[in-house]
């Protein structure tokens, strides 16, 4: 009697369908190839979903292309560039809709370095509701970037720990893994930011629920090709933006010993 085939277990260990990597892209034709097929090549089971914000450059094409040769590679075109966190939102929701369990976050430029991917994805399949890349920990770093950017990235990260009471010391980075579960309650999609300062809410929220963190140390490096996003303007937005966390939490506290008395 002939035995039904079985589908053999996938190289990673990952079961299709259950990883999301969301990248989300601008003006990054430059790039796109070459990142995609590395995260591929990492996460062979994982499906990628290239969010783009109407790139002018045709990135957005260059994904279309990609997509119709590969199954596991998604593309969700918005109408305009928005920032940040609003093409986050749309990719996060987009992977939670599809049954994701693990949504993994990450810049197209090369700035993240896939070779850690296995790790990230292992962490939060082990029991961790949130693996958070780390420049600032041990065995992390920034070796591309001037004094100055070092001195304006480690200050920024340094005032939010303190202010907002966070056991991690890089709360700007976007490298990160989700536990779909964590990300359902912390209700993303009402952070008003659109630059970095959306990673700090993040983090702070996700600190909030007390989840479950392993921070992994992570080499950030300048992007490959095309221009810098980063601005003065959004490290200053950062800043408001933690003092207002701060006082928000302070008020809620104290509506809440008001309403014991």
């Amino acid at each position: 009697m002939t035995q039904p085939s079985q589908k053999p277990p996938a190289q990673d260990g990952i079961e299709p369908g259950s990883v999301w990597v969301v990248l989300p892209t601008y003006n990054e034709r430059g790039n796109l190839e070459a990142i995609v097929a590395a995260v591929r090549a990492r996460l062979p089971s994982a499906s990628v979903l290239v969010v783009d914000d109407a790139s002018p450059d045709g990135t957005g094409d260059i994904a279309d292309r990609l997509a119709g040769a590969d199954p596991q590679l998604k593309v969700l075109h918005r109408a305009a560039k928005e920032g940040l966190w609003p093409a986050y939102v749309a990719g996060i929701n987009q992977a939670l809709d599809a049954g994701a369990q693990i949504v993994v976050q990450m810049d197209a430029d090369w700035s993240h370095d896939p070779a850690v991917l296995p790790e990230m994805v292992s962490a939060v399949r082990s029991g961790y509701d949130l693996a958070l890349g780390s420049r600032y920990i041990a065995g992390g770093g920034t070796p591309d970037w001037p004094l100055s950017r070092r001195v304006i990235s480690r200050g920024g990260n340094l005032f939010a720990q303190l202010v907002l009471g966070l056991p991690y010391p890089d709360t700007t980075g976007g490298f990160r893994a989700w536990r779909a579960d964590l990300l359902r309650v912390l209700d993303f999609g009402s952070i008003e930011a659109s630059g970095y300062v959306c990673m700090i809410e993040m983090a702070y929220r996700a600190h909030r629920r007390r989840a479950r963190v392993r921070q992994i140390p992570i080499t950030f490096m300048n992007r490959r090709a095309g221009v810098s996003k980063m601005s003065g303007s959004i490290f200053a937005e950062a800043l408001v933006q933690v003092v207002k966390l701060r006082i928000t939490e302070l008020a809620r506290r104290w509506r809440g010993t008001s309403t014991s008395r």
